[in-house]
């Protein structure tokens, strides 16, 4: 298991996994991700708090590459979404990665696309062509989890690192499709408005936008992709990453350096 960097604890709450318990209950070698048997995952996860920067970033990019690939949902997926929730309020995350982002940043897109993976968006056209989500289980599981993964990322809208805001706020939308979690969206349009609505991110103020109409609020005076023809694929993310790579973090970013 790689080397980890010495840290303050996860601050878990009641109902909250510690990293710990995830890592060591779940019979991972039984659950499937994108290449196989996630047998791996216990050893890869860990090193998201590595001493060597290139094996935190290998690690995020397992969650995101095989873990969650191209937004598909794996049996693996829900325990290591419990594994994210865990580590999320862990100092430790933020450490940059290979964009100069904070990796809770990251963790929290991470979120934010397991989220939309089972989103009512997705339940409508799935249904639509014979394949509801409930008839999934690892949706039907994330379903089930979406107040622990809004409870943990809505904590995070208040960051003051603005792209760990932004980030939290997108993870936000799509668990709010939730009935037992609707009531918040109250409490989280101005943050869609002001925040999400004034990002560089395009993606993220298209967001907003769709936020806004599909929650009946007003949505003017926010700017989209005013051309969706203006930028080419290269100014698109890969497959499996966030958006953040393809933005204007990855070069204007002025997150520290990790000390080491």
């Amino acid at each position: 298991m790689a080397d980890l960097v010495t840290g303050e604890e996860a601050f878990p709450s009641a109902g909250f996994p510690t990293p710990e318990s995830v890592l060591v209950d779940t019979d991972w070698a039984s659950l499937w991700h994108a290449y196989g048997p996630a047998a791996d995952v216990p050893v890869k996860l860990p090193a998201l708090f590595s001493n060597d920067r290139n094996a935190r970033e290998a690690a995020l990019q397992f969650l995101f590459d095989t873990v969650h690939h191209q937004g598909t949902l794996y049996e693996a997926t829900v325990p290591a979404a419990r594994y994210v929730v865990s580590v999320l309020r862990d100092p430790r995350t933020n450490l940059a990665t290979d964009q100069r982002l904070p990796l809770r940043a990251e963790l929290l897109t991470w979120i934010a696309s397991v989220g939309h993976s089972a989103s009512d968006d997705l339940e409508a056209s799935r249904r639509e062509h014979g394949f509801p989500l409930d008839d999934y289980p690892q949706a039907a599981a994330i379903r089930t989890m979406r107040p622990l993964l809004f409870t943990v990322a809505f904590d995070c809208t208040e960051d003051p690192d603005r792209r760990i805001r932004e980030a939290a706020i997108d993870a936000c939308i799509p668990l709010l499709d939730d009935p037992q979690l609707q009531h918040h969206r109250a409490a989280l349009v101005p943050l869609v408005r002001q925040v999400l609505g004034t990002s560089e991110l395009w993606q993220h103020r298209e967001r907003a936008i769709d936020a806004l109409d599909a929650w009946g609020e007003d949505s003017s005076g926010l700017e989209g992709q005013q051309n969706p023809f203006a930028f080419c694929d290269s100014d698109l993310p890969a497959i499996g990453t966030s958006v953040w790579s393809a933005g204007p973090w990855s070069s204007t970013s002025d997150a520290d350096t990790p000390p080491f």
